[in-house]
C-alpha cells in the first residue's frame, strides 16, 4: 500500500469560486491539478492512495477534496483547511471528522499567517483539537521552535510536521542540516510524526538526491518507521521530476531502510496514525 501523504489538488478560479488576492502568483502550476487529472498519474506512478491537502490560494476551502474523497473513498482522504482566525470556526471542530473522507486539519503558518503560531492567534485551537481527537498536519517553516511546546502541552494531540520541518522558501531554504537538528529532537514526543516529503526540492543533486540521504536517515533514526510518512508535495516541484521517481527514491535507493521499514513509511504508518481504514 503506497500512500502519498501530501498532494495539492484544486480547480480553476471562477466567479463562484474566487481565489485569494494574488492567488495566481502562488499557484504551483499554470493549470489546476484536479482529482480527475491526478487519478491517472497515481496509476502510472503506482500510488494506491493519497491524502489531499487543499492549497492556500483558492477560497473554496475543502470542497474539491471532499468531492474527491466522496467519489473515490478507496483512493482519497483529506486533511482540510481550517480558518483559525474566524470566531465561528470553533463550532466546526466537534463534527469536523463527520465529513466523509475528512481525517483532520492541515494548518499552514506561512505568507500572511507566518506569526500566528507564536503570537497567540492559534492558542485556542490546540486544546480544542486535542479534545475532539483531530490530527493536525503542521507547516510552520519560520517557527519550528513552536512545535515542541505544543506537543508537550497537548500530549493527546496528534501532530504531523510537514516536509521534515524544512523551509520551502525564504532565508531558511536549503539550510537543511540546521533545520533537521531542530526537528529530530521532537521525536521525544510520541504524539509527533513527520512527513518525509518534497525531498527533490531541497536537493542540489539529480535523482536519487544523494545529498538528502543523511538527513532522511537522521529523521528516520529519530522517529522510527511508524512515525515517518512518505509524501511528495508533487506540484510544488512544478513537474520537474516524474511522479514515479518519488516512489522509487524510497523503495529502491535508500539502503538504510529494510523492507519492513518501507512498508511502514510508504503507507502503513500514516494509515495507522490517522486511522484511515
Amino acid at each position: 500500500m503506497i500512500v502519498d501523504s501530501q498532494i495539492h489538488l484544486w480547480t480553476a478560479e471562477t466567479p463562484e469560486r474566487p481565489w485569494i488576492p494574488g492567488g495566481q502568483a502562488r499557484a504551483h502550476l499554470p493549470e489546476p491539478l484536479t482529482y480527475q487529472k491526478y487519478l491517472p498519474l497515481m496509476a502510472e506512478a503506482g500510488v494506491d492512495r493519497a491524502i489531499i491537502v487543499p492549497p492556500t490560494w483558492p477560497l473554496e476551502e475543502n470542497e474539491h477534496g471532499l468531492e474527491a474523497a466522496s467519489r473515490h473513498p478507496d483512493r482519497f482522504a483529506i486533511m482540510g483547511r481550517f480558518a483559525i482566525e474566524r470566531p465561528q470556526s470553533r463550532d466546526l471542530l466537534p463534527t469536523w471528522k463527520s465529513q466523509k473522507g475528512m481525517l483532520g486539519v492541515r494548518l499552514a503558518f506561512n505568507h500572511e499567517k507566518t506569526r500566528w503560531i507564536v503570537d497567540g492567534k492559534a492558542d485556542w485551537f490546540w486544546p480544542v483539537a486535542e479534545e475532539h481527537d483531530i490530527p493536525v498536519m503542521l507547516f510552520a517553516p519560520d517557527a519550528p521552535e513552536a512545535i515542541g511546546p505544543i506537543a508537550r502541552d497537548h500530549p493527546n494531540l496528534r501532530l504531523i510536521i510537514d516536509h521534515m520541518g524544512l523551509a520551502t522558501r525564504g532565508p531558511e531554504f536549503k539550510r537543511v542540516r540546521e533545520r533537521i537538528a531542530l526537528i529530530a529532537p521532537l521525536a521525544k514526543y510520541p504524539n509527533v510524526a513527520v512527513k518525509l516529503s518534497a525531498i527533490p526540492g531541497f536537493s542540489d543533486e539529480p535523482y536519487p538526491f544523494r545529498d538528502m540521504t543523511p538527513h532522511l536517515r537522521r529523521i528516520f533514526e529519530a522517529f522510527g518507521p511508524r512515525r515517518c510518512f512518505w509524501g511528495t508535495d508533487l506540484t510544488h516541484q512544478h513537474g520537474k521530476f516524474p511522479y514515479r521517481q518519488y516512489v522509487t527514491h524510497f523503495t529502491e535507493e535508500l539502503d538504510f531502510l529494510s523492507e519492513q521499514d518501507k512498508r511502514w513509511i510508504m503507507g502503513d504508518a500514516i494509515l495507522d496514525f490517522l486511522g484511515w481504514r
